[in-house]
């Protein structure tokens, strides 16, 4: 009798110490993805910025191109 009680404690603490774990990786899931997120957000502009000028890029080439 006594070493079912032994087996129930150690179930429920190993219960316990996986839900620990499952609740932490959630939560720093939760945090990378508001970090990569804020970071998209910052880094927007900029790619914004370098798309629109590798297109000015493209043409000017194209225009010195067709000028020689």
């Amino acid at each position: 009798m006594l070493l079912l009680w032994v087996w129930i404690v150690v179930v429920v603490l190993a219960l316990v110490v996986l839900g620990g774990l499952a609740y932490g990786l959630l939560g720093a899931f939760g945090r990378l993805r508001r970090e990569v997120e804020g970071a998209e957000r910052d880094i927007r502009p900029v790619l914004e910025q370098l798309q629109a000028t590798a297109a000015r890029a493209e043409q000017v080439a194209a225009r010195r191109e067709n000028k020689g």
